[in-house]
């Protein structure tokens, strides 16, 4: 096992099930894709090489990134980093990952107007640029492009962040399996990017995240780290 596999092994604090079974969209042959934080002991930083923002494994499909990295990407409405504060399925959680998804609510601002119309604007033109050059359509992309505009707007309305989508499930999967014209899928779209507009427009969520709320967690989790063995 490598030094960072190690990393992951011994010091999570988070491990989640991401993807389509967090969904709800997965069937028989779907992966399990999964995310989690470490943190790495604090002793570890004090040197020349610091520890890795993030590694991948040990397991297959499994992502996992120090805990000031994704508190980082959080702060910036980062909707891959997001899902992984906010997935229903579980698998490990310390008492520091319970500090951690306590204070989650203060990496949430108006800037997921941006984040999340943002990555699905730019899935939405690869979409078109793909079709316009082959003729063929990249479904799979559709339907997540589909899902983020609609999650983006649930988060500025309610302040939570939206991961099961199961209730679309007949919907989204008809479109991954190009059922929905590209016309509708494109209307759908556009509906849903002038809804997230609408939400931006009324949300109740500050302008900046509370950044003085998450760097008092990262402080208490560098203090704690000093106990951590280094290996």
């Amino acid at each position: 096992m490598t030094d960072d596999h190690r990393l992951v092994t011994e010091h999570s604090i988070l491990s989640v099930v991401v993807g389509s079974r967090a969904y709800g969209l997965a069937g028989p042959a779907s992966d399990t894709d999964r995310r989690g934080v470490f943190a790495a002991p604090t002793r570890l930083f004090w040197g020349l090489d610091k520890p890795p923002t993030h590694v991948d494994g040990p397991a297959e499909e499994q992502f996992s990134w120090e805990v000031e990295r994704l508190c980082t990407l959080a702060l910036t409405a980062n909707p891959t980093v997001l899902e992984c504060l906010w997935s229903p399925l579980v698998e490990l959680l310390t008492p520091t990952g319970e500090r951690l998804l306590a204070v989650r609510g203060a990496f949430l601002s108006s800037r997921a107007a941006e984040t999340y119309g943002r990555y699905a604007a730019d899935q939405f033109a690869k979409l078109r640029a793909h079709r316009e050059r082959t003729g063929d359509v990249r479904w799979k992309q559709a339907m997540h492009m589909l899902r983020l505009l609609r999650a983006g707007a649930h988060v500025l309305r309610t302040g939570e962040v939206l991961v099961d989508v199961s209730d679309e499930r007949d919907l989204l999967l008809s479109v991954k399996r190009g059922e929905v014209a590209f016309a509708e899928v494109s209307a759908l779209a556009e509906a849903r990017s002038a809804d997230l507009a609408k939400a931006a427009a009324d949300t109740a969520l500050p302008a900046e995240p509370d950044r003085a709320a998450v760097d008092e967690f990262l402080v208490g989790v560098r203090a704690e780290g000093l106990d951590s063995a280094v290996r």
